[in-house]
């Protein structure tokens, strides 16, 4: 494990706050609607986004961590969540369904797939360079969307990344008793490289990852498996994994991991986010709520 530049650790520790304090307003009655955390999760798109600056992301269900790492606006997110006019769609959109130039994210099960494909299209045809970037987790190669992508993606060249964030299960179901074979074996029957990625060293994924991201850039579409845990709930506070898987979770997760061998760097700044992630929890619920007015 190589030293995290400080720039990361406050990112991830950003994504960490935001989504705790989330949990807590939702116990609190303050968030409508549904919310789906990344905790565990963190360490991926900041690895991962840093290396595609030019990118059309295409989120998911739990796409805050997606976000943050490419805007940090928590802000614009939080005040979303909470219906409020000053968020990123102006209320409306809320935890699951963001836009924004560049950005977008829904609930819909492998639904952002195609439309990353086209995207991807897009770009070829214009010769404008850049890629798509899909986040999808484990649970969506049950959707046949998603293997009809990627079949019309590798037979168009297309620069389009799939990003898949395995955490092993898919809210109640595990990963085992629902997908045979493997990712990777899933990837090459359509002839696309797949690349599994293991650990949260930030550093070291980016580099596993240079040549990869080049070569989506020029048409090879790419499957990037990271193999994760889900350190919190599947949402809200719905959670049916046993204690030892909970424990060894727990064990692996980024912030255990960078936070014991860089203690006092570390701590400074989880203080900052901390304090941080308070003062816009408080600009936030200080806002008005989302007001539209409708007219046929």
């Amino acid at each position: 494990m190589t030293a995290p530049e400080l720039r990361d650790v406050e990112r991830m520790l950003a994504i960490r706050v935001f989504e705790e304090k989330l949990l807590e307003l939702f116990a609190a009655g303050k968030v409508p609607g549904t919310t789906h955390t990344c905790l565990g999760q963190e360490h991926i798109p900041v690895a991962l986004l840093d290396l595609v600056p030019d990118a059309d992301v295409f989120s998911n269900h739990r796409g805050h961590g997606h976000y943050l790492a490419r805007y940090d606006d928590p802000h614009g997110l939080l005040a979303e969540i909470l219906g409020k006019d000053g968020g990123v769609c102006r209320g409306v959109g809320g935890s699951q369904h963001l836009y924004r130039p560049g950005f977008m994210s829904t609930g819909v099960q492998g639904s952002g797939v195609p439309v990353a494909a086209g995207a991807a299209l897009s770009r070829k045809q214009r010769g404008t360079g850049g890629l798509s970037v899909c986040f999808i987790g484990d649970g969506t190669w049950g959707e046949g969307v998603v293997y009809e992508t990627l079949n019309i993606a590798a037979l168009w060249n297309l620069p389009l990344l799939l990003a898949v964030e395995n955490n092993g299960i898919a809210q109640s179901t595990p990963a085992a008793s629902a997908l045979s074979g493997s990712i990777g074996q899933r990837a090459a029957a359509f002839g696309i490289e797949h690349v599994l990625i293991e650990g949260c060293d930030v550093g070291a994924i980016r580099a596993r990852l240079a040549g990869p991201v080049a070569r989506v850039r020029s048409g090879r579409p790419l499957v990037v498996e990271f193999r994760t845990e889900r350190l919190g709930p599947h949402s809200k506070g719905d959670d049916t994994r046993d204690a030892e898987w909970r424990a060894r979770a727990a064990a692996t997760d980024w912030y255990a991991v960078y936070g014991v061998p860089h203690d006092e760097t570390f701590a400074a700044a989880e203080r900052r986010q901390r304090e941080r992630m308070d003062r816009v929890v408080e600009d936030v619920l200080a806002m008005e709520p989302s007001c539209w007015e409708y007219s046929e």
